[in-house]
């Protein structure tokens, strides 16, 4: 089973679904808003993609976090809580397939991942 984790009305995720939805692809969706998101998934994530490329530095719940919290993220043990309370700042979607995680959306890239041509 597919699982795609985000926030339901971010455009990136929207672009994702739609894109799954077209190609017939089955999948459950977890809303980081809703439910939150479980250490153990951004354990999981961080050791597929690495722990970096799950902060999203570029978007706006970022950049509104103070100086010190900013300077404190240094690595997975101190990134981890601060994802986890602000799940907006989590790059989306994630997408778990089977024991691939796909991050961010990118025509091609699922088009090969999920085999359709």
């Amino acid at each position: 089973m597919v699982k795609v984790y985000g926030i339901k009305n971010c455009s990136t995720v929207k672009k994702a679904l739609d894109w799954l939805d077209k190609h017939g692809v089955a999948y459950e969706f977890q809303d980081f808003k809703k439910w939150g998101v479980a250490e153990e998934r951004l354990i999981a994530w961080a050791k597929a993609l690495g722990w970096e490329s799950l902060v999203n530095k570029r978007g706006t719940t970022w950049k509104q976090l103070d100086d010190e919290v900013q300077s404190s993220v240094v690595d997975a043990e101190s990134a981890f809580p601060v994802l986890m309370e602000k799940t907006s700042m989590i790059k989306r979607p994630v997408v778990e397939l089977g024991d691939q995680v796909i991050l961010g959306f990118d025509e091609a890239r699922y088009a090969q991942a999920f085999n359709i041509r």
